[in-house]
């Protein structure tokens, strides 16, 4: 696993992200940068492909991985579906080699700001809101 520390601050990334989405204005090439940004993640190992990592209630297949290190969790994750790949690697992006406060705490509006959410099928909506709350989750059982 990858255990390199954002450089950038939640808040500097969130708005490079925003800044990266919105600067499409055709929706479909949204979804274009969303899908090449999930081909990006990095191979989940097997091992980590467990009932146990797995996130529940999504319609695709999605684990998520998360190792604790010197007070910072790090992720891994992989779907079998393309857009799905796409939100998750958006979320890595943002909680990835962050203290589990940031984790659990960072509030999410910028999602709406990229201008995706408002395309998400309900199914991807509900799906995008189970990683987030596992995520968060994971954080929040973390604090000390």
């Amino acid at each position: 696993m990858n255990f390199t520390v954002p450089t950038q601050s939640i808040e500097e990334t969130k708005a490079d992200l925003v800044k990266r989405f919105t600067h499409f204005k055709n929706p479909k090439d949204r979804y274009k940068y969303l899908i090449d940004m999930g081909k990006q993640l990095q191979n989940l190992d097997e091992s980590f492909q467990t009932d146990e990592n797995r996130i529940h209630g999504c319609q695709s297949q999605v684990w998520i991985h998360i190792e604790e290190s010197e007070g910072r969790l790090f992720m891994q994750a992989k779907s079998d579906a393309a857009i799905v790949s796409g939100l998750i690697a958006l979320l890595l992006r943002i909680y990835n080699g962050r203290t589990p406060e940031e984790v659990a705490t960072t509030p999410l509006e910028f999602l709406g700001e990229i201008g995706l959410l408002q395309q998400l099928s309900p199914n991807r909506s509900t799906g995008l809101y189970h990683m987030i709350k596992r995520i968060q989750s994971e954080g929040q059982k973390r604090l000390h």
